[in-house]
């Protein structure tokens, strides 16, 4: 089975206590055990992730070369910021797939930029926690 790993940035631990007007009530462990659920009826092996660190989301990019065949990424506020982030996302050979539960478009314009859409093969913004499963399904295909 095609593994994928689901990596998530800073503060997504916090998901279902944090400004859940803007990020939803479903927590991380929610969104993992979905991807899971939808990887196994897709043929996928999930691999989740969350990190609070900006160098140890970039050493586990690092690591899927060779052995995931695509990622999925919420880089949180370093989606703004991580040009370091994009270019280890720029040496993994498969499709990555950027999440964001919010519609960053309609909030703070700092937001409106992401260095991680620079090497994203899709970005999916805004449809809270299910964007995580529109991204496997992307991925399904991908692979395919």
């Amino acid at each position: 089975m095609p593994r994928i790993l689901v990596l998530n940035g800073p503060n997504l631990n916090l998901l279902g206590t944090r400004q859940p007007e803007i990020y939803g009530r479903e927590t991380l462990g929610d969104i993992e055990r979905a991807c899971a659920g939808l990887g196994a009826e897709l043929g996928l092996s999930i691999v989740c992730r969350q990190s609070n660190h900006e160098g140890q989301l970039i050493d586990w990019v690092q690591e899927a070369r060779g052995e995931a065949a695509g990622i999925v990424v919420n880089p949180g506020g370093l989606t703004h910021s991580s040009v370091a982030l994009l270019d280890a996302l720029h040496a993994f050979d498969g499709p990555v797939i950027e999440v964001h539960l919010s519609q960053i478009h309609r909030r703070e314009a700092f937001r409106h930029r992401s260095y991680v859409s620079l090497r994203a093969d899709a970005v999916i913004a805004g449809c809270g926690a299910d964007g995580y499963l529109f991204a496997l399904r992307r991925l399904a295909r991908l692979l395919a």
